[in-house]
């Protein structure tokens, strides 16, 4: 149950992110901060960490702060801008120094190719990490830009500023909460494909890549984070 947790939170979390811009409901905007929450902390929760549950408490506190201030919708914005940075850092932070980039590092813990790895593949995985990382920057930004502009209750207009155009929240919301997912999805789709023509690859299909990478553990996540 530990391991459907987190997709469930995380869907659920887009469902009612949505229902609360479409529905301009502070309540929903309130469920969807909280499953988001219980998505961060889930690991110190199940693990009955006090400093977790001390968290989703002020968490709480600071969502129903909000709607009080009939702002409680302006923490919807932070999540697509904060996880695409978090992302394009994940990558980018790889290239530095001397570092193996991120998708070496995959490439190497999957034991996809023997030893020693032919240059050519080495130079697809450093461009290809370069390639996400960029990807990602411009998502942050699309996503921050257009929640800047957004009508009625977008950053701009909730400081007092008139943009030059608008966009109405709910396009802001299609974009943020589901087309942003879905041209991830579309770049790691199309760029599979090119590399299963390009290179002699060890799996067979998608969800073969997919177990692959399951098995490389929280461990080899967690030191390629530091």
């Amino acid at each position: 149950m530990s391991h459907a947790l987190p997709p469930l939170l995380a869907l659920g979390y887009l469902l009612a992110a949505q229902l609360a811009v479409f529905l301009r409901s502070d309540g929903w905007a309130l469920v969807a901060g909280l499953l988001l929450g219980l998505l961060i902390l889930s690991p110190g929760l199940l693990r009955g960490r006090p400093l977790a549950w001390l968290a989703l408490l002020l968490l709480a506190a600071g969502l129903l702060w909000l709607q009080s201030r009939s702002l409680g919708l302006l923490p919807l914005y932070a999540p697509p801008v904060l996880l695409n940075l978090f992302l394009a850092w994940l990558f980018g932070h790889t290239l530095r120094g001397g570092r193996a980039p991120l998708i070496e590092r995959v490439i190497r813990a999957m034991g996809a190719h023997p030893e020693p790895i032919d240059p050519a593949i080495l130079s697809y995985a450093r461009s290809l990490t370069r390639a996400w990382t960029i990807f990602f920057v411009a998502l942050a930004l699309l996503n921050l830009g257009l929640a800047m502009i957004a009508s009625p209750n977008g950053l701009l207009l909730t400081a007092g500023i008139t943009p030059p155009l608008t966009l109405p929240q709910s396009g802001w919301s299609l974009f943020s909460n589901a087309l942003n997912y879905l041209l991830v999805g579309a770049f790691f789709v199309i760029e599979f494909a090119y590399r299963k023509r390009r290179f002699a690859v060890p799996y067979r299909n998608l969800a073969d890549f997919f177990r692959q990478m399951a098995r490389l553990g929280p461990a080899f996540w967690r030191n390629v984070a530091r």
